[in-house]
């Protein structure tokens, strides 16, 4: 499955957080949004994204941007993965994969040789208006912010 392209009208997703809220794109509607993709909680590179939006955050926030993030990762996960480094934004847990299949992140990886199944860890930007304003398909963890502001221009 290929990834959304710039100026597509994001899907509308709705999902659960690490506390049982339920979150959609509807929330967002007026706002910018960083939606963001990754394989598992605690893992060496999902950790160096997150802690490295989350180190930033408050500037993310003072541009009017909000966070989110995906996996098929279950609540109870989120809530130590979140409690364990301090994350200031809600994960969105999609055991069911419609959130990762809307947005064209669930497909075939491969690593040692072996082909599975797996979340194409990648991140878009959405515009208030509900549009991908731009798409982030190979994502450097450890620098994941200076990469979104590169792309964005900011």
């Amino acid at each position: 499955m290929a990834l959304l392209a710039r100026g597509e009208k994001a899907p509308y997703f709705e999902g659960v957080n690490q506390s049982g809220e339920k979150i959609s794109l509807n929330d967002f509607q007026g706002k910018k949004l960083i939606l963001y993709f990754y394989p598992k909680d605690d893992t060496p590179g999902c950790t160096a994204e997150a802690c490295n939006l989350n180190d930033n955050y408050e500037m993310w926030i003072g541009k009017g941007y909000h966070v989110v993030g995906v996996s098929p990762d279950s609540q109870v996960s989120h809530q130590k993965f979140i409690s364990k480094y301090g994350l200031k934004f809600n994960l969105l847990s999609d055991e069911g994969k419609t959130i990762l299949n809307a947005y064209g992140v669930w497909g075939e990886k491969k690593n040692y040789g072996k082909t599975y199944m797996g979340v194409i860890r990648s991140t878009y930007i959405i515009d208030e208006e509900g549009k991908i304003e731009e798409v982030i398909g190979t994502v450097d963890t450890k620098n994941h912010t200076g990469q979104i502001i590169k792309k964005l221009n900011l």
